[in-house]
């Protein structure tokens, strides 16, 4: 279906070719309307159309007008254009603009039907045109990469393959100087970077294709390269940051240029700028890099781990992350902290505590890799979020190992003395520990309160009793520390959903069918050992 887009001052005119045109053309064309140049072209930027028939004199913005806005378009409609018999002054103006088809006033059906069949037929030819050569420049641009990337990826390659895998990339820069940008999309919409591109640049002497990272590449001459780099930059459609090799000449600095490239997008980390940012290598090649690394302080942060000093670990991680510092060196500094936070800090960690819950893993994958993260402040908040995580967690593992001997001890004496009377405070002062600390602590380490863990063991115990035993039922709920028989029947139905007589019964009927459950402690998960892979920058 093609899209047509109607303009003509007079809505009687506008709602007749509409209608005509469905009549006869029915399902074959998406019509809109609109009164004026000005609307029109607002629909046009909303969404594009295929043909625009259009009169040429209307208020505000006429036709003429209308039709040299849409030719700026890389792929304006088919013009089609109404006028009476006193506008061929404007009709010779229009075509100019490559106008499709000239119609008079008042419309004749048949006459319109004509145009619409020949300008629809030209536009079947060139859109299949269109078709075969964005396959011929898909094909082209995925030769032309895999060529490339082959050179980029194989650390040693001689010059003859260099020269010849350029050459069948179809990049012809053996004697004239040339640059290499590898550009990045906010979204990662490199279709529409790369179609951006073919907009700003206008040399021959160019290909464009995609590495191993999703970053666009171009290699082109350098001087018009560096303007379009510059008209990119600009164009409001697209935010784009760009790394741009130092000047090159000769297949055999194709690598090297794209080592450059990326080497200077890197620096997109330090910028703040979210509209995009153009890097010269030539400019971040003068930055040093200083020789000492604040190696104490990274184990200060590893020692405060488990403390629950949460500002002072914050502190410490922005003290060796200055920011300020950070962007007066070359970029290996900042890539040399991250690996320092990894080793020393992450890996040791996770070395000593093992493998984390689901969300601190998650939180570790991405600060493992700086270039996982957009910008470097986004980069210190994950790292910052993930030492606060693992302080959290690292206190739990040690509470979970300092309770579990008093835990232990407190559950030996429940089972020793469960015919007693019993309640938490006599069991948390045996174990010498705070009634509000033992009663979380307990219910952590059995899954279970104090009151129904002591009731469960009770009944598991006179539940032994009477398979056992011949006692009354009085006899044995006394036995097992029950006040008096009723509140004994009553949790013993409550926990086994029969009487204490109905579970003698069954067990003597059918002794195979009667499996006394045992009530065990709930220790805490044992833990796991894993490293932080180290990364590559």
């Amino acid at each position: 279906m093609y899209k047509l887009l109607i303009v003509d001052d007079e809505r009687n005119i506008r709602a007749g070719l509409k209608a005509m045109i469905e009549r006869e053309y029915p399902f074959m064309y998406s019509i809109r309307l609109a009164a004026g140049g000005a609307e029109a072209l607002e629909l046009y930027r909303d969404e594009k159309a295929d043909m625009l028939i259009t009169d040429i004199r209307m208020p505000g913005m006429d036709g003429l007008e209308l039709i040299q806005e849409l030719s700026r378009d890389p792929l304006p409609p088919a013009f089609v254009i109404l006028s009476g018999y006193d506008d061929f002054q404007y009709a010779k103006e229009a075509i100019s603009y490559k106008v499709r088809e000239y119609l008079l006033k008042p419309i004749v059906r048949e006459e319109l039907y004509q145009a619409l069949e020949r300008t629809t037929n030209d536009l079947k030819q060139e859109h299949e045109m269109n078709r075969n050569l964005e396959e011929l420049v898909k094909y082209r641009e995925e030769h032309a990469a895999d060529q490339l990337n082959y050179i980029f990826l194989h650390p040693d390659i001689s010059k003859p393959e260099m020269e010849q895998r350029c050459a069948k990339a179809g990049l012809h820069l053996l004697n004239q100087s040339y640059v290499c940008g590898v550009m990045q999309t906010s979204r990662s919409q490199n279709e529409v970077l790369k179609k951006l591109w073919a907009d700003a640049f206008s040399g021959d002497a160019c290909v464009c294709f995609e590495d191993k990272d999703r970053n666009v590449v171009v290699i082109a001459s350098d001087e018009p390269a560096k303007a379009a780099f510059t008209r990119l930059l600009h164009d409001k459609r697209l935010a784009v940051w760009i790394g741009v090799s130092a000047n090159a000449v000769g297949p055999e600095q194709v690598k090297t240029s794209y080592i450059q490239g990326k080497q200077a997008l890197k620096y997109k980390m330090l910028n703040t700028n979210q509209n995009g940012a153009l890097f010269y290598y030539e400019d971040v090649n003068r930055l040093s890099a200083p020789q000492d690394f604040p190696e104490e302080k990274f184990r200060k942060l590893a020692n405060l781990l488990g403390t629950g000093k949460k500002q002072e670990i914050a502190d410490v991680l922005h003290g060796i992350m200055d920011v300020q510092e950070i962007k007066r060196y070359d970029i290996s500094y900042l890539e040399q902290l991250s690996r320092l936070l990894n080793e020393l800090v992450f890996d040791q960690v996770f070395a000593s505590y093992g493998e984390a819950s689901v969300e601190i893993l998650k939180s570790y994958k991405k600060v493992g890799y700086l270039y996982h993260s957009e910008t470097l402040s986004g980069y210190i908040h994950a790292a910052e979020d993930l030492l606060l995580r693992l302080d959290s967690y690292i206190n739990d593992i040690k509470d979970a190992h300092v309770g579990h001997a008093e835990m232990k001890a407190a559950i030996d004496y429940i089972r020793r003395n469960y015919d007693k009377p019993l309640n938490m405070a006599t069991v948390s002062n045996y174990v010498s520990l705070n009634y509000s600390y033992f009663s979380e602590s307990f219910k952590h380490f059995t899954g279970m309160s104090f009151v129904p863990y002591l009731k469960k063991v009770r009944i598991e115990k006179a539940k032994d009793l009477l398979k056992r035993t011949h006692g009354k039922v009085y006899e044995i709920a006394e036995q097992v520390g029950f006040e008096n028989v009723k509140q004994f029947n009553r949790v013993f139905r409550d926990l086994e959903g029969i009487s204490p007589m109905e579970y003698r019964e069954k067990a003597l009927n059918n002794p195979t069918n009667i499996t006394p459950q045992i009530v065990s402690e709930r220790s805490p998960t044992p833990l796991t050992e894993g490293a932080f892979a180290k990364q590559k920058y």
